[in-house]
């Protein structure tokens, strides 16, 4: 009985509903679908087959901790997440696809997280856990739960995506996708709500120039590749705000949904809005 019930909560949580076809998750779907088997079965399993890689990767969170994932209500009362994170290496984690997502990016990207886990612990220890987190932690959360990485080697397309100049970047540079830019899945928010894909679904892109090359590399190399930039400018950039990110309608990038193949995919004005601020 309680293997049905541990069984029955891993399909109600959702997990049996990760489509690993999807663009936005098929980069994540070589560890993804092991972890989606264990949290079918029980908590217990996903936790223990998120360890055995932890263990195995030797990861290490903001302070240089080992990284392991701990069941939420281990989380001692009181303690902060993000502190707790820094102070002992150990993630708590709930048996949802929220904190199963969270947990991959420990992995696709160890150093984005370990730089986001350094700079919201460090924020914490300066001004305590208060009822707003102020600007650098809002931004932080923001990278945190709704990042896309958009990597480009095109100065024109990334100026087409701060300018929201979507027939530009999006129909008639259609084929400069995956030759002279492209898009990492980053944040966990914004990939649980992709269990159910809807046309308004926005990322927040953090735009990240590469060389010409990168586009040759490898899966891995290109990862390893952004997850250094990445971490280096959010450990490295004092005045981190949210204006540094330029909203990306996640259906709209080429090759990620079928309808957008039409060019009057493009034409919803809801969606595909004009730019509201000058950069």
């Amino acid at each position: 009985m309680q293997v049905q019930a541990a069984a029955r909560a891993g399909l109600e949580s959702g997990f049996a509903d990760i489509d690993w076809t999807r663009p936005w998750f098929a980069q994540f779907a070589a560890r993804g679908e092991r972890w989606q088997r264990a949290a079918l079965a029980s908590y217990a399993a996903l936790l223990a087959e998120m360890n055995a890689d932890a263990g195995q990767m030797q990861q290490r969170t903001g302070r240089g901790e080992r990284l392991a994932f701990i069941a939420q209500d281990d989380l001692p009362a009181g303690a902060a997440y993000e502190a707790h994170i820094a102070a002992t290496g150990c993630v708590p984690t709930r048996h949802n696809l929220h904190d199963f997502f969270n947990g991959s990016m420990w992995f696709a990207f160890p150093r984005i997280k370990a730089a986001l886990n350094a700079r919201q612990s460090a924020a914490i220890d300066v001004l305590g856990v208060g009822p707003t987190r102020g600007g650098v932690r809002d931004t932080l959360t923001l990278f945190d739960e709704n990042a896309l990485l958009f990597a480009c080697a095109d100065p024109a397309l990334s100026a087409a995506l701060r300018g929201f100049d979507w027939q530009t970047l999006l129909v008639a540079q259609r084929d400069a996708w995956g030759v002279r830019c492209e898009v990492r899945s980053f944040g966990h928010a914004l990939l649980e709500k992709l269990i159910v894909p809807f046309k308004a679904c926005t990322g927040h892109a953090w735009i990240v120039d590469v060389p010409a090359e990168y586009f040759g590399w490898d899966a891995a190399s290109r990862d390893a590749c952004l997850d250094e930039a990445v971490s280096a400018t959010l450990l490295d950039t004092d005045a981190l705000t949210s204006r540094m990110f330029a909203p990306l309608p996640v259906l709209g990038i080429p090759g990620w949904w079928p309808e957008n193949e039409a060019p009057a995919f493009y034409d919803d004005v809801s969606v595909f809005r004009a730019g509201r601020r000058a950069r």
